[in-house]
């Protein structure tokens, strides 16, 4: 059997990828714990300048759900990592298709800015 020496660039590109899955699952963490804390310091400033202190509840939840999703992500790219270096060395072409998670993550990002924005728009 003439077995064909695999080719690193494309195991090195997998890992990039996976890298920068991971920045962006540490990057909406960061986000999330800064929405999260955000509504904190709003409820701290409104004490100090005598204001009705608003509630916080919205950007709590918003910024676990960031938090939140930014865990799923790191955990579906490990998972998808490991199953394209799988695919890779046993010759499977899995490059066909589009990526789902590439493909979930932009419609979760898209709901939850578009309830953001409601919420900006409409809460006072």
């Amino acid at each position: 059997m003439d077995e064909q020496p695999k080719d690193p660039r494309v195991y090195l590109a997998a890992e990039r990828t996976f890298l920068a899955w991971i920045r962006t699952g540490l990057a909406l963490m960061g986000f999330g714990f800064v929405v999260a804390r955000f509504g904190l310091f709003l409820r701290a400033l409104s004490v100090t300048s005598q204001a009705v202190p608003q509630t916080t509840h919205f950007s709590v939840g918003i910024g676990t759900a960031l938090v939140l999703i930014g865990v799923a992500v790191n955990l579906l790219a490990a998972i998808h990592h490991v199953r394209l270096v799988r695919d890779l060395n046993l010759g499977i072409d899995s490059f066909s298709r589009p990526s789902t998670l590439a493909i979930s993550v932009a419609l979760v990002l898209a709901g939850v800015g578009i309830a953001m924005a409601v919420y900006l728009a409409f809460v006072r």
